[in-house]
C-alpha cells in the first residue's frame, strides 16, 4: 500500500487477511529505497537493482545538464474545480527541485487555489498535469491569459508523480521539457 494513495481503513481491512507493506514516498531517494525494498520482498533484487541503476544514471546525467540553470519559480496544477496545486513536501515538488524549479505553492500536500491567488504568486512556469485531472489546451490558454508572462505547459503527470520503474524514462522526458522552457 501507499500512505498517499490508500485510505487507512482499506489497509486495516487488508491487514486482517494479508501481510501489508506500506510506502510513503516524498523524494527520489525514498523512491529508490522503495524499489529496492519491493525487489527484496518479491525476490527480484537483481531486477530492482537494474532499475535503480538506470534511474540513478539518468538523474545524474540530467543533473549535470541543469546544474548551472537559473532557478525559476513554478506552479504545478493537478486538479480543476477546485484548482489544486501540488504543494511542498510531495514527490512532485521533489521532481520540480530536480529541474531547478522553486515551487510557489503556499502549503504542503495539495492546497486549493483560486486563479487570482495564482496570479499573485506570479510563477515563471506553470505546469498543467495530464493526470489526475486531464488538463488540455483550453486550460492552458485560460492560465496563459491570467499569467501572460509565464511559460504554461501541459506535462505528463506520470513523469512527475509515478515513483516506480517509470523513473527510468523520466530524466529523458525532463531533459526535453527543459529544452521547451529554455
Amino acid at each position: 500500500g501507499n500512505k498517499e494513495e490508500n485510505d487507512e481503513s482499506q489497509i486495516r481491512e487488508l491487514q486482517e487477511k494479508f501481510p501489508v507493506w506500506m510506502s510513503d514516498i516524498h523524494n527520489l531517494d525514498e523512491a529508490v529505497e522503495m524499489i529496492s525494498a519491493i525487489g527484496e520482498l518479491v525476490d527480484r533484487k537483481e531486477n530492482a537493482q537494474r532499475i535503480i541503476n538506470t534511474i540513478q544514471v539518468g538523474f545524474q546525467q540530467m543533473r549535470s545538464k541543469v546544474k548551472d540553470r537559473k532557478i525559476s519559480t513554478a506552479a504545478y496544477l493537478i486538479w480543476k474545480n477546485p484548482y489544486m496545486l501540488s504543494g511542498r513536501n510531495t514527490f512532485i515538488d521533489s521532481m520540480m527541485k530536480e529541474l531547478r524549479l522553486e515551487n510557489v505553492a503556499p502549503a504542503s500536500r495539495y492546497p486549493e487555489i483560486v486563479l487570482d491567488d495564482l496570479r499573485k504568486l506570479n510563477p515563471e512556469v506553470v505546469f498543467l498535469s495530464s493526470e489526475p485531472y486531464p488538463f488540455s489546451e483550453k486550460h492552458r490558454d485560460e492560465i496563459q491569459r491570467i499569467l501572460p508572462d509565464a511559460n504554461v505547459l501541459i506535462v505528463d503527470g506520470e513523469m512527475f508523480s509515478w515513483y516506480g520503474s517509470r523513473l527510468q524514462v523520466a530524466p529523458e522526458y525532463f531533459s526535453g521539457l527543459l529544452t521547451q522552457l529554455l
